[in-house]
């Protein structure tokens, strides 16, 4: 009886562990775990720990070929998401962040920046029916973002302070981070 049970554990290891290693799997289940995490919402830095933006010197291409300068979203309140494709994490946290995008796209600056080629975010944004806009980095970050892994995400507010600095999976339409955008829109 225990030989079996061991077996079966045996088995269903292996299954997993394959699971994991074939390409095809791996992303769906990684994903899958990560929307999970996704479900913390992040956490709000306290007043006197914000880092501020040093400069708002930085230009982005849209997948249109435009280039936008982000001095455009100085003075406003402002989301940059750092992301790609084939980022579990990044996959994950992106309903969230439709949605969020969908109800302050006219009140928030959003910036989804991603090094990946346009056909390859083209097909990303058809095949999961998101209407908000990517933009592709031409010139180097501001050094207050330093991003060295994604996704990455930060909310600024209109002084350049940083609010949000969330590196990995979260919930950004939860009710704590809308209320911190509704107070720094009424700031």
């Amino acid at each position: 009886m225990k030989a079996s049970k061991s077996r079966i554990r045996n088995t269903i290891f292996v299954v997993i562990i394959a699971l994991m290693i074939i390409p095809q799997t791996r992303t769906p289940i990684q994903t899958f775990i990560q929307k999970g995490i996704a479900m913390i919402s992040p956490s709000v830095i306290k007043e006197g720990k914000r880092k501020a933006l040093n400069s708002y010197n930085w230009q982005l291409l849209d997948l249109e070929g435009s280039t936008i300068s982000f001095n455009k979203s100085k003075d406003n309140v402002v989301l940059i998401n750092f992301w790609a494709t084939w980022c579990p994490p990044c996959i994950a946290e992106m309903p969230s962040l439709h949605k969020l995008y969908d109800d302050y796209k006219d009140k928030v600056d959003f910036y989804f920046v991603s090094n990946e080629e346009e056909e390859v975010l083209n097909k990303f944004l058809k095949k999961n029916d998101y209407d908000f806009k990517v933009q592709i980095p031409k010139t180097k970050y501001p050094e207050a973002f330093d991003v060295s892994s994604i996704p990455r995400t930060f909310l600024i507010d209109k002084k350049g302070n940083i609010v949000i600095d969330k590196t990995g999976a979260a919930n950004w339409n939860s009710d704590k981070v809308r209320a911190t955008i509704d107070a720094l829109l009424n700031n």
